[in-house]
């Protein structure tokens, strides 16, 4: 048995701290942790145990963890008052980052109703999709994205910031909402980000949701008692504990798992604080707030990693208070966690990373500090409570270290997809298994992700993983971006295309970018198609590269925020 085995077996058997029982959740015998929080509403009360310490802050408005609960229970009673919002009620959210969002979404939750999370970016008809979906009897927003609702949307439209003096009325005067919150109620429709066409609604319970954070919670544990351990066999000092609560740059956006769970559930238990911030991302103006509130979380998703990276070389603001960077959205390549590692020094120990999706809800694997380091391609150990299953085409479970299709169990997966019975019964098989859509392996316990199912590429019969290319490109030291996607030809089925953003200043052929993946890899992965940009890689708000775009199969659209 392995020091991460026993350290685990301590913590999660009848007398540790966090102890796993077996349970029926929907039919379906599975392993959940004993002790835990039943609904979101337990996050929202549990935040007056942190009194007045901050919690939401967006340049000069600062919200304490105590006036978050009064602000949550004022908006829940007008939200009840005024619009006759109730359990089991679909509502919208439309808006960019803030206080407010926070604010509206845990007052909706805490009185039972379901929020649709409409993505920030969205144009006009994939709003108009999202509600023929899901029906809501109202949608909260900001002003800059309910003017992109159509008129032909008849549900109500609420503008959080001319309207806040209305919904947050009479704070103080109200206690939180008594409904009653079952584990698995509907509590939030996720919308899939859409790289594969029109964008379903992943429906979590509060289980779910729940489930992501206290699983967080078990694998700090863990990887902190595994470093003590493993510091006191070589003699070495125990690693030294958290230095207070979190300060957490706030950058992934709240309408995906990410940002909700990965961010705010978990620091209304941490007593964090988060940091919103306004505009257009910029990496300079990112690299200022850090210094300014001395910020110690960061969530680098997408092109932020870097363009971050980038700026920070240049040693003009102070990062020392940075501890922990992580990455979401996409894979990331070896190459771009070591820079992390070289440029931002103080967050060495705690680079990591997280799988899962917007249908698993919970964290599927996740790494990070030496563990990471000595598997910088995988995805990280498997958490526990969650169950993985690496299947070949026909659902046939598959050995240790051959790659498949990647199936995953658990008590927090999402419920189904919303209003449609045949996506859903295409993606759960009647056991309870979900498929991802990737492609990976296990070996030990480890997963690691080989590509996207249907990123993957066929040539001339061989089968060509966009990672595996991606991260030979990303090695070169003149690229900072890359994205390696397949082209339809009459005569090999496909051929290997890659689009490619060379750092600031730097100079690239086609030439010396084909020479340098042909060094490493197999002649037939190696791209013959180059697109050589100036512009960043088009990314949906997940942060992954929206590869239909580059290969043409359809036309980006984003709204700047």
């Amino acid at each position: 048995m392995s020091l991460r085995d026993d350290v685990l077996q301590g913590l999660t058997g009848p007398d540790g701290y966090f102890p796993v029982q077996v349970e029926n959740v929907l039919g379906f015998d599975v392993p959940v942790l004993a002790n835990r929080r039943k609904s979101l509403r337990d996050f929202v009360e549990g935040c007056r145990a942190h009194g007045d310490h901050e919690f939401l802050v967006l340049d000069d408005r600062r919200i304490t963890h105590d006036q978050f609960v009064d602000l949550v229970a004022a908006e829940a009673a007008a939200l009840s008052a005024d619009h006759g919002i109730s359990k089991g009620d679909r509502v919208g959210i439309l808006a960019a980052n803030s206080p407010d969002w926070v604010v509206a979404y845990f007052a909706l939750v805490s009185s039972g109703a379901i929020v649709a999370l409409y993505n920030g970016w969205w144009t006009p008809d994939e709003i108009v999709h999202a509600t023929e979906l899901t029906t809501p009897k109202l949608i909260l927003g900001d002003e800059k994205r309910l003017a992109r609702v159509p008129d032909s949307v008849s549900a109500p439209l609420v503008d959080m910031d001319s309207e806040r003096p209305r919904l947050q009325r009479d704070v103080g005067a109200h206690e939180m909402p008594t409904v009653e919150l079952v584990e698995d109620d509907p509590v939030s429709i996720f919308f899939t980000s859409g790289t594969t066409g029109r964008a379903k609604g992943a429906t979590a319970s509060h289980r779910g949701l729940v489930g992501f954070v206290e699983i967080q919670m078990l694998n700090g544990a863990v990887r902190f008692m595994q470093a003590a351990a493993e510091a006191e066999a070589a003699g070495q000092p125990p690693p030294p504990p958290s230095g207070g609560p979190p300060i957490v740059m706030m950058t992934s956006p709240l309408f995906h798992v990410s940002g909700l769970s990965g961010s705010t559930l978990i620091n209304m238990v941490a007593g964090g604080t988060l940091i919103f911030r306004t505009g257009r991302f910029d990496p300079a103006a990112g690299l200022r707030l850090v210094e300014k509130e001395r910020i110690t979380v960061w969530s680098l998703i997408g092109s932020m990693g870097p363009r971050v990276l980038d700026e920070a070389a240049k040693g003009l603001t102070d990062t020392s208070s940075l501890t922990n960077v992580g990455f979401g959205g996409a894979p990331v390549s070896p190459d771009l966690a070591q820079r992390v590692r070289d440029i931002l020094p103080t967050t060495a120990a705690n680079v990591g990373i997280g799988y899962g999706s917007s249908e698993t809800v919970g964290v599927v694997a996740s790494h990070g500090g030496a563990d990471m380091k000595a598997r910088p391609e995988a995805a990280g150990w498997v958490l526990p409570t969650m169950q993985v299953e690496i299947r070949d085409d026909d659902g046939t479970a598959l050995l240790d270290g051959e790659n498949g299709h990647i199936w995953v169990k658990s008590a927090y997966t999402m419920l189904g997809y919303w209003n449609d019975d045949k996506a859903t019964a295409e993606t759960i098989d009647e056991d309870f298994w979900l498929d991802t859509g990737d492609i990976g392996r296990l070996e030990d316990g480890v997963l690691t992700i080989d590509s996207r199912a249907r990123d993957m590429i066929l040539h001339n019969g061989e089968n060509v993983y966009p990672i595996e290319v991606e991260y030979r490109i990303e090695d070169h030291p003149a690229v900072s971006e890359v994205a390696v996607y397949g082209l339809d030809d009459e005569l090999t089925g496909q051929i290997v295309a890659a689009s490619v953003v060379p750092m600031p200043g730097a100079a690239l052929s086609e030439d010396e970018l084909h020479a340098w993946v042909a060094k490493s890899l197999a002649p037939y992965k190696v791209p013959t198609s180059w697109e050589i940009r100036s512009e960043r890689l088009p990314r949906n708000a997940a942060g992954k590269v929206v590869k239909d775009a580059l290969s043409g199969q359809r036309e980006f659209t984003a709204h700047d925020d």
